[in-house]
């Protein structure tokens, strides 16, 4: 009887939550980004926030929550009520490296439900004109001949820039010095325009107009296919890396526990809009890809492999909190 009993309870319970969750949404939708407007998150949310608002019926408001390297907008949306009305842009870094470097009350893994991917954005591989190398194997030839007398730049010590090298050099098993740099890839950049660094991995918007103009060198992008931005520029796996393959991906979250029903709606919704042409074109243009998950099954596997990763390996270097 109490078995026939809790079965029912248990029935009666998905069924309210799937009733609750027909007329879902019936208010506007917070999107927490976890760093402020105008960097590279807050572009891709800008992007979906209007289609997808439309598609839901709602108003999507973005929230700016940025500090502590975007554990802020982490510990909001992760404290947020699971009822589908708060939603949450997280990246390979709040996401999959944080964790590790800067503990926070919330685990991403734990207490978000993983919706889909949104973004990719991918990164290259460049160096000064001055290193006299022309592609990636004659860089690591190069590198290899002169061990800790190269340097590489970062956007910073716990950046994905960063294990992106450090996994390279473990790889091709150079040795160069890291030069972390405060303020994002703009200043590392520079840095490297001013010859202050030797070479670096950074995302592909970041870098492309520089190396069009000649102004740096490009041996390779992380993507699986070439870039259509940089056509003669291979793939790291074309170079004989393919374990090099990478990206500042972003995707979509909600608190754990939110409905089933809520959380396809989203999914099915955020598709539909990362279908529409406008938004590949408008993401294109700020050197972003369009990336869909099959399925939140899919995407939350891929969180959990990317958590390992990265968040092993950071670890490993000691990454720290700039």
């Amino acid at each position: 009887m109490k078995t026939l009993l809790g079965t029912l309870v248990v029935a009666l319970s998905a069924w309210a939550s799937a009733v609750h969750a027909q007329g879902y949404p019936q208010k506007p939708v917070r999107m927490i980004i976890p760093f402020a407007p105008g960097g590279a998150s807050d572009f891709v949310g800008r992007i979906i926030a209007p289609k997808l608002g439309e598609l839901l019926g709602q108003q999507i408001v973005i929230d700016n929550r940025a500090g502590a390297s975007g554990n802020i907008g982490v510990d909001a949306a992760g404290k947020a009520p699971a009822d589908g009305y708060t939603i949450f842009l997280g990246n390979v870094g709040t996401i999959a490296i944080n964790p590790t470097v800067l503990p926070a009350a919330i685990n991403p893994t734990k207490d978000f439900t993983a919706v889909t991917l949104v973004s990719d954005v991918p990164s290259i591989l460049i160096a000064h004109p001055s290193v006299p190398a022309g592609t990636v194997r004659e860089f690591v030839a190069f590198a290899r001949s002169r061990p800790g007398a190269l340097n590489f730049g970062s956007p910073g010590s716990s950046t994905v820039n960063r294990l992106e090298m450090e996994q390279f050099m473990r790889t091709t098993g150079i040795k160069m010095v890291h030069v972390p740099y405060k303020g994002g890839a703009g200043p590392a950049v520079t840095g490297l325009l001013g010859n202050e660094t030797h070479a670096m991995f950074i995302t592909l918007v970041s870098a492309s107009s520089f190396v069009k103009a000649g102004r740096l060198k490009a041996y390779a992008v992380t993507t699986r296919n070439r870039f259509d931005g940089l056509p003669d520029v291979p793939t790291m796996i074309e170079a004989g890396y393919p374990d090099m393959v990478s990206s500042s991906w972003q995707g979509m979250f909600v608190p754990a526990g939110t409905p089933r029903a809520a959380v396809m709606r989203l999914y099915e919704d955020l598709q539909k809009t990362l279908e529409t042409q406008d938004v590949k074109q408008r993401f294109a243009s700020g050197g972003a890809q369009v990336a869909r998950s099959k399925s939140p099954e899919e995407f939350a596997a891929f969180v959990v492999a990317e958590a390992a990763r990265w968040g092993r390996l950071a670890k490993e270097v000691g990454a720290t909190v700039d």
